[in-house]
């Protein structure tokens, strides 16, 4: 059987030039390097220059992902900007990107569903792809979170940190069997009972500000340990396949011990994930792009391997999608 797949065939990041180290943020809120390393893994985070915005970043990993995938913009149907820190309410961060590429065809929109964004809007990309709707679609996920956080609530501001990524999905055909390259299979899900527990209090319609970042961390993890366990679990399933035959898994980078505890859950060895929230701490909708395209530069992650990207975020919102690169 003759099929449609959305294949990743070139992957691009970019982090702000300012670096914050938790020696800094000592100087700032009552923590401690120590503190912060042992329960996050953290150990820096990038933070964007006052006259940067959401969309520069997610240019930069664009044109990346394009040299990588030998395009020109102008191949480019369809761009999808993963972020909940666009540059202005509207138009979509998506279309500034466009304008930026000089691209003037096809059609660009962004996606929110936080640290999950990423994970929806490679989804989404896929079904365009798969409709028979785009050939060449540029996903990216942007943020600049530095500027939602509140800088004297300790427990929220050693976590963040600003960045973008992206990839480029080209339709490709396939037999329709798992050995096939591109997405396999994915899965999102969304749950509005617990919004309270990871949210912004402020927006547009509601406080006209923009508000700043609020989480109950405890109960966040033990959500996310369970969420990703099981949507991994779900694409699995899926292709019929076991977690002994994944060779990689890129997670979103929110906290170390959460990836510990959901490769534990998963009976996955640790040296199997992707692991780079200490270099750039939970850049939401980028991170998982910005460790994707380290895992792919550095030589990790090779043609035929199976790879799954996993999410959870605000919402709540999680989801995964499992590929063959």
């Amino acid at each position: 059987m003759n099929v449609i797949r959305s294949v990743v065939t070139g992957t691009g990041s970019y982090l702000p030039e300012k670096i914050l180290t938790n020696y800094d943020i000592e100087q700032k809120v009552d923590t401690t390097d120590e503190w912060i390393v042992e329960r996050t893994g953290i150990k820096q985070r990038h933070i964007a220059a006052q006259d940067e915005v959401t969309s520069d970043l997610a240019v930069i990993a664009a044109e990346r992902a394009l040299l990588s995938a030998g395009l020109d913009a102008s191949e480019i149907d369809l761009i999808i900007v993963a972020t909940s820190t666009p540059d202005q309410t509207f138009p979509s961060t998506a279309t500034t990107v466009q304008r930026k590429l000089g691209i003037t065809r096809g059609a660009a929109f962004d996606v929110q569903a936080v640290c999950s964004g990423f994970i929806y809007a490679l989804t989404t990309a896929d079904n365009f792809i798969k409709a028979g709707q785009a050939k060449n679609v540029l996903v990216i996920g942007a943020e600049i979170f530095s500027r939602i956080l509140d800088w004297e609530d300790r427990t929220t501001c050693v976590l963040f940190g600003d960045g973008a990524g992206a990839v480029v999905l080209t339709a490709m055909s396939g037999t329709g069997n798992v050995s096939d390259r591109g997405i396999l299979a994915s899965r999102i899900h969304s749950d509005g009972r617990y919004s309270n527990l990871l949210y912004v209090d402020g927006g547009v319609s509601s406080t006209g500000t923009v508000g700043h970042l609020r989480m109950k961390g405890k109960e966040v993890f033990k959500h996310a340990v369970l969420n990703l366990a099981s949507v991994v679990g779900e694409v699995l399933e899926d292709c019929n396949l076991s977690s002994e035959q994944i060779d990689w898994i890129v997670p979103h980078q929110a906290n170390k011990r959460i990836l510990d505890g959901t490769a534990r859950k998963l009976k996955v060895s640790p040296e199997k994930v992707v692991i780079t929230v200490q270099k750039h701490a939970n850049t939401s909708a980028a991170s998982i792009p910005l460790a994707l395209d380290e895992a792919v530069r550095d030589g990790r992650i090779t043609p035929g391997q199976v790879v799954i990207l996993e999410a959870m975020g605000g919402g709540f919102t999680w989801g995964a999608c499992l590929l063959r690169w």
